[in-house]
Order: structure tokens, then C-alpha cells, then sequence
């Protein structure tokens, strides 16, 4: 049931945020964040919000044709399957961005590739299969000498915070600028898995079907009971190779215009302490470690989401005023959205990429 993305370069003239009444709001919170891996998700998510299944379904189908939700999809993890991946600031022609953006979105594992107002303008995610023949460092030198790229920072994550994209759609600016729960740094390391998992993953990744047993295509694929199916899944969640299963929104259409990323210098002795305080704030979606360079020296990175960048500025702010030893902040915005895609996980688009490019 995988559907391999088709990436399109947009802009920010995605469109308008949609006016929302309050159960729209309340039914995307609870997509979001506690869509449930049962056999009815859907009669679940309903009887949480007072309401019933063909409602929710009907709701979120057209939620789905509005452009608001982008998709129902599980979040696997990718370095728990042993992809290296990381985040990568290029510095390409500010004049034609779109040519970079267009071979760099060639690649299957950029997920995510955005314009930011920098000297390091382009910014995108890329993973590569633990048996790449090329590699991180062989796939990055392919892409600056195709793109003409001046330089290029790999920052990979040296530790993870918080990793939780969920848009709070009821809250104001005070609720996402205030924290709500400090959490332990999260491991990165690889885990086990076997052949039924890697069956699974590729029998549910991508869109899942808004219908009222929507895992019941994927266990026929993987030849199990839905039951059985279901235990795995939750099994996978136990074992950190799939976070969760959630409705991933069209931001601009939720309301959500402003996405900044926020980056910190701040003492070494103060990250191990000050990364899970900033990640507690609930407008953070992200928030890491990084490497820092001689023209690079910041070491935490969040991104804020916000109505406005005014509101993402009041998150920022209000982290900047409860850690005061921070030496230097800078906020980057993004103008233009060139990718963001879920990463599709064992496929042959990797090898072939790689065939086609290797000998760049």
C-alpha cells in the first residue's frame, strides 16, 4: 500500500489559512498527537471528542481534499532502521535557488528542503540505507558538484531533545510559549528488526486509507490477522522503530504561516541542561544538538511554529528569557518551501539514485 511521494516545488503561495470552527480544532489536536493503533481508530478518535465514526471520517476525508491535512501516516524512525541522515546548510545561488532545489530534491532521501533568509540559504534533511555504497559524504560531494553549491555544513544530530511535530490548533501564543514537560534525550542508536518489519513498514508507510479499518489492506499484504498486525505495530512502538501514527497538517492551511529556527550559542557546560528546557516548550517542535563550524557556532537548534512570526519570535523570546546565560541567538525563517515529504523506507529508489548519480 506504499505511495511513493511526488515532491512539487511550492512556495508560500500554498494557500490561505481555512477558517476552523472548534471541532475542527479539537479533532486535529487528537489526530495529531493520540491517533490510535487499533482495528477502528476512527471510532476511537470519535468517542474521545463526543461525536461518532462517520462523522470523523467524513471530517478528516474532507479536511484531506481542503489541504489541510496532508496525510494519515505512521512516523517510523529513521535512524533506529540504521539510515545515517542528517540536516544540511548550503549555500547556493540566491539569484536561482530553484535549479539546486529541483536536484536536490531528485534525491529519495531528502525529505524536507526549504529556503531560509541566510548566508546559508538552503536547508534540507537527507538519509541515506545503512549499505549505501556512497554514503552521506559521497552523496553531499554528488550534490554540491551538481548543484554549484559554494559550501556545504553537514550538521548531523549529536543529540536529540525532541523530535514531536504536532500544531497545538486551540492554544494561543501564551500556551505555545510556555513549557509543559521536561523529557530525557532520546537514543539514536540503531535497533533490532527483522524481516517482518521491514514487510510492515512497507505495507503501511505512506497514506493511510480514511476508512473505518484502515490497517486491514496492509495485513492482507503482510499475510497476518489485522489483530496480529496491530500487536506488531504496537510492538514496533515499543521497540522505538515507529514513534507513533499521525495526521500530518499543511501548515500554512492550518493557520500556522510562520516556521522559524531558532539557533543557540550557548556555554558547553549549559546543553546537556538548557536542549531538554527548550524542547519543553510546547510550540518546539524540534530541537537538537549540532556540530558547530569556524562560521557556524551555534550548538542547540529549535523550531518554533507559529500564526505569525511575530508569535514564533514570543516562543523564542520567552525560551531566551529563562536561560540567561545564552551567548548568541539567531532566528531563520524559511521563504520558500521546496520539499516535505514522509521518507519511504526499504524501496529500490535509494540504489537506483545512486546508480544513476555515482559516477557524478
Amino acid at each position: 500500500m506504499a505511495v511513493t511521494p511526488t515532491p512539487k516545488i511550492r512556495s508560500r503561495t500554498l494557500g490561505a489559512a481555512i477558517a476552523l470552527d472548534e471541532f475542527d480544532k479539537r479533532l486535529l489536536n487528537q489526530m495529531q498527537g493520540s491517533f490510535p493503533i487499533v482495528e477502528r481508530p476512527y471510532a476511537e478518535v470519535a468517542t474521545a471528542l463526543g461525536s461518532d465514526e462517520a462523522t470523523v471520517l467524513r471530517r478528516v476525508r474532507e479536511l484531506l481534499d481542503e489541504r489541510i491535512i496532508r496525510q494519515v501516516t505512521p512516523i517510523f524512525d529513521t535512524r533506529a532502521f540504521g539510515y545515517g541522515s542528517m540536516l544540511v546548510a548550503a549555500k547556493v545561488d540566491a539569484e536561482h535557488p530553484w535549479g539546486p532545489a529541483k536536484i536536490i530534491n531528485s534525491h529519495p532521501g531528502v525529505s524536507h528542503n526549504y529556503l531560509r533568509n541566510h548566508e546559508f540559504n538552503m536547508w534540507f534533511t537527507i538519509a541515506v540505507e545503512e549499505g549505501s555504497e556512497l554514503g552521506l559524504q559521497g552523496t553531499l560531494d554528488v550534490l554540491q558538484e551538481l548543484t554549484g553549491a559554494e559550501s556545504i555544513r553537514q550538521l548531523p544530530t549529536l543529540k536529540l531533545f525532541k523530535i514531536r511535530m504536532d500544531l497545538d490548533m486551540e492554544g494561543g501564543t501564551d500556551a505555545l510559549a510556555k513549557a509543559v514537560e521536561v523529557v530525557e534525550p532520546v537514543d539514536l542508536d540503531k535497533q533490532p528488526y527483522d524481516d517482518l518489519d521491514v514487510a510492515v513498514v512497507r505495507a503501511t508507510q505512506g497514506d493511510l486509507p480514511v476508512v473505518s479499518e484502515p490497517y486491514a489492506e496492509a495485513a492482507r499484504q503482510v499475510g497476518l490477522p489485522v489483530a496480529q498486525l496491530l500487536e506488531h505495530l504496537n510492538g514496533m512502538v515499543d521497540r522505538r522503530l515507529l514513534r507513533r501514527v499521525a495526521a500530518i497538517l499543511f501548515h500554512r492551511r492550518a493557520g500556522f504561516s510562520a516556521n522559524g529556527m531558532g539557533v543557540w550559542r550557548v556555554p558547553d557546560d549549559k546543553i546537556a541542561e538548557y536542549g531538554p528546557r527548550m524542547a519543553a516548550f510546547r510550540g518546539i517542535s524540534h530541537c537538537y544538538e549540532r556540530p558547530t563550524y569556524e562560521d557556524w557556532r551555534y550548538q542547540i537548534f529549535t523550531m518554533a511554529h507559529g500564526r505569525s512570526k511575530e508569535e514564533c519570535d514570543a516562543i523564542l523570546d520567552a525560551i531566551a528569557a529563562e536561560m540567561p546565560d545564552i551567548q548568541e541567538r539567531a532566528t531563520l525563517y524559511s521563504s520558500t518551501e521546496f520539499k516535505k515529504v514522509r521518507l519511504l523506507y526499504f524501496t529500490d529508489d535509494f540504489t537506483n539514485w545512486e546508480r544513476e548519480h555515482a559516477a557524478a
